[in-house]
């Protein structure tokens, strides 16, 4: 994966970086939830997946080739984005925003307010 969203997704607010699945995939999470994971095999393009609203998941699957259904995730509510250079640097950061923020507001209402007070609604919720 390309050092620099590697680094937008772990300059998140409270985020984390694990490996559950082994040392091919990393996970990152917020609070114990995974926003995002990613994955670089040698003989093709690094992969990441993200969450997303069930239509905006079907619109950018309709705009973008290199966005799919999510690989061993619910495809209703994710996608896998292929790091090919193909989506535009600020629309993918975009998409990282949008499953980070899904997460946070799916946490415990006192686990999100703590984040909000701490870091500004503004920057959980870009």
């Amino acid at each position: 994966m390309k050092a620099k969203f590697k680094a937008y997704l772990l300059a998140k607010p409270d985020a984390v970086e694990d490996y559950p699945f082994g040392p091919d995939v990393a996970v990152i999470k917020v609070r114990n939830k995974m926003f995002a994971t990613y994955a670089r095999q040698a003989d093709s393009a690094a992969r990441i997946n993200l969450k997303c609203d069930p239509d905006e998941a079907l619109a950018l699957r309709d705009v973008f080739e290199a966005v799919i259904p999510g690989y061993h995730m619910n495809k209703k509510h994710w996608n896998t984005v292929i790091l090919d250079g193909s989506i535009p640097d600020g629309e993918l950061e975009r998409m990282i925003d949008r499953s980070y923020g899904l997460v946070v507001k799916g946490l415990p209402k006192a686990e999100r307010r703590s984040l909000e007070i701490q870091y500004g609604e503004h920057e959980i919720y870009r």
